[in-house]
């Protein structure tokens, strides 16, 4: 089973930098989530492969189906960074925050 990927992560920490340096968390966390999805996924996976005699036939379909499910969770969730970034209008070349996002960032910092 393979995991694939829209985002490197070189690309998740630059949106992670970006965001974070406009105080906007939402892409922060999706990242955060994504990164958090592949650990799983690789883990299973390493459980999946290093299957010893010893282990159940339980155990082994317990690590498939928990790295099945992280891959569909890391899909969606690669999806919905990709969405967020659109919908907010970021450079998706240079993965940039648009000007008009840290405006409205920073006047509502400010009025608060």
């Amino acid at each position: 089973m393979k995991l694939d990927s829209k985002f490197t992560a070189l690309q998740l920490a630059i949106i992670n930098d970006q965001a974070a340096l406009y105080t906007c968390a939402c892409p922060v966390h999706i990242s955060l989530q994504i990164t958090n999805l592949r650990k799983l996924f690789d883990y299973q996976q390493l459980c999946i492969e290093n299957e010893s005699l010893n282990e159940s036939r339980v155990e082994i379909e317990v690590h498939q189906r928990i790295a099945e499910v992280a891959r569909q969770a890391h899909q969606l969730m690669e999806k919905c960074l990709d969405e967020v970034l659109d919908l907010e209008g970021w450079d998706r070349t240079k993965l940039v925050m648009p000007i008009t996002t840290h405006r409205q960032r920073i006047n509502k910092s400010q009025h608060n």
